[in-house]
């Protein structure tokens, strides 16, 4: 029998690094800066006109993770940092922004800028709230998000093939040939009014998609808005009809909640004595959750100095680029790691039983780190030239 064929190593769509981020997006007025706030318990204009974000605004949030908090409790460090996940809040979308209108260019800008996207859906009736198209539609704030992407995204490639074509044509070159074939077939896949990120890419084509950054290549998550009654009855008309959008155009996860309800959890003292008595959870940490490991992100922890870290890498990263995050002499130097598995150290109690049961890892540089390991790394310590006149 031939041998098998050795499978491509799988890329990622989007900019390659660990400090990445999601965008918040949607309509004017369907409850981003209000989402962002309670998410980032920060407190960011969210009146009732159009526009009323013009500006991004930023934040760091905490990824819940009840393994750190676990962790806490058994290494009582000194000094301790949990996983982040960065947010943004965009300025609202209208119909033509691919063409400047509304805020169109600025939005789209600061879309190009985040590696993933929150889609806020607008499913309330509030007459004091105005929607930006005069009633409330989810299936055609949808269809506006989409086309508006869509049609960006055509723009560029379009743009970008003439200008490869023109490169074929002056030189032979056969990386532009190839570039000039992806972005052909990307141009064919919006053509055909697909996103990019619903298509099979090859780890080559995946590579060009990557130097250009494109709109429909980001991950989407959908948060549909709901009243605090529907909310809390998990009953709203327009949720068939929007599931049946999502799935038609690529599926992605969809998050019902209530910005509305949410600002109460974050008012009260006992968030989990308030939940139990409405009889509904916050949708928070499931949000901020779904952001994380939709751009691919896991975390592993070290315990360096009595100092209890997350260092949040790409899923599929190997222990020689994940110890760079700590500090890039340990991606430098790196000789070895010794892994002990989340699981087993919550089950044994301690790193030396972990030890004593054989069940810590002597790991080296190709091994692929994997989410919640405990990692301590060996190097060689690197030293600074001496400063000398010449």
């Amino acid at each position: 029998m031939p041998p098998k064929k050795k499978e491509e190593a799988k890329i990622p769509l989007g900019r390659p690094g660990n400090t990445l981020k999601m965008g918040i997006v949607g309509l004017p007025n369907v409850g981003k800066s209000t989402t962002f706030n309670v998410l980032t318990k920060l407190s960011v204009p969210a009146e009732n006109y159009l526009f009323c974000t013009k500006e991004p605004n930023n934040a760091q949030v905490m990824v819940p993770d009840s393994r750190f908090t676990k962790l806490l409790e058994m290494y009582q460090p000194s000094k301790s940092t949990a996983a982040t996940l960065l947010i943004t809040d965009i300025a609202g979308l209208v119909p033509g922004a691919s063409e400047g209108k509304g805020l169109g260019n600025a939005f789209l800008f600061h879309i190009q800028a985040v590696d993933g996207i929150y889609q806020v859906v607008r499913t309330f009736e509030d007459p004091t709230i105005t929607h930006a198209q005069g009633e409330v539609n989810p299936v055609a704030d949808l269809e506006t998000i989409h086309d508006e992407l869509l049609a960006k995204d055509l723009q560029h490639v379009n743009g970008w093939i003439e200008e490869a074509d023109k490169a074929v044509k002056r030189v032979q070159d056969k990386s532009k040939e190839e570039e000039l074939a992806v972005l052909a077939k990307v141009q064919k896949t919006l053509n055909n009014n697909n996103f990019i990120k619903n298509v099979d890419w090859s780890p080559n084509e995946v590579e060009v998609l990557n130097r250009h950054l494109f709109l429909t290549a980001k991950p989407i998550i959908y948060l549909l808005n709901m009243s605090v009654e529907g909310y809390k009855k998990k009953y709203n008309k327009h949720l068939k009809a929007i599931v049946e959008w999502i799935n038609a155009h690529g599926g992605g996860t969809v998050i019902p909640y209530s910005a509305a309800y949410e600002e109460l959890v974050v008012a009260e003292e006992d968030k989990e004595a308030f939940c139990k008595e409405k009889g509904a959870p916050s949708a928070i940490n499931k949000i901020i959750k779904a952001g994380y490991q939709s751009l691919g992100l896991i975390h592993f922890f070290t315990t360096l100095n009595n100092d209890l870290r997350c260092w949040s890498v790409r899923a599929g990263t190997v222990a020689r680029k994940a110890a760079g995050q700590v500090h890039t002499d340990m991606e430098e130097g790196f000789i070895a790691a010794d892994v002990i598995k989340y699981a087993d150290l919550n089950e044994l109690g301690s790193e030396a039983a972990v030890k004593a049961a054989g069940k810590m890892r002597k790991a080296g540089k190709d091994y692929v780190v994997e989410d919640g390991d405990i990692m301590s790394v060996s190097y060689t310590h690197l030293t600074l030239p001496t400063n000398r006149e010449v």
